[in-house]
């Protein structure tokens, strides 16, 4: 195999991986990935707004908007009026949200996150200056993604699932 066939391979790999991760997730949580990494930032934070999560996740405030309806149509968080501010909706996790983290799959990024930590600095710097050319050549440098494995859905940008 000559190395655009092993480089294809590869990308192939990731690519799949991404897509059983997010079968699994959908099957034992009912979840997608991002709507996963939501519920994760929302139990991280205690409270938090829809700003700071789409700060943190760097995604559009009506992406995350939208993933937070979802989550509050499954019972996962609730949107709560601040004390302090009357005008600010803190997302708050349930205790069903925090029962669906505890049973769901090892998250993909947590694994990566994991392994990637692990290594020395070189390394990873080397990793993300090969993930970010790959990245270019793809034309897709400029994409509007979270930092979640996830394969996603094809629908248009700004739609959540």
């Amino acid at each position: 195999m000559d190395r655009v066939d092993s480089s294809l391979v590869a990308l192939r790999r990731i690519l799949r991986a991404t897509e059983l991760f997010g079968r699994e997730l959908a099957e034992s949580a009912g979840l997608t990935a991002a709507q996963f990494r939501v519920l994760q930032v929302v139990a991280e934070k205690g409270q938090t707004t829809a700003k700071e999560i789409s700060q943190q996740m760097r995604v559009s405030q009506a992406t995350v908007t939208a993933l937070v309806d979802k989550l509050v149509g499954h019972g996962l968080v609730q949107r709560i009026k601040s004390l302090t501010d009357r005008r600010q909706i803190n997302i708050v996790i349930t205790e069903t949200g925090r029962r669906t983290i505890e049973s769901a799959p090892d998250a993909l990024q947590q694994r990566y996150v994991r392994e990637f930590t692990a290594l020395s600095d070189w390394e990873q710097s080397m990793i993300v200056a090969v993930l970010e050319r790959v990245s270019a050549m793809l034309d897709a440098e400029d994409l509007d993604v979270a930092p979640v494995l996830d394969a996603g859905d094809l629908r248009q940008p700004g739609e959540a699932g």
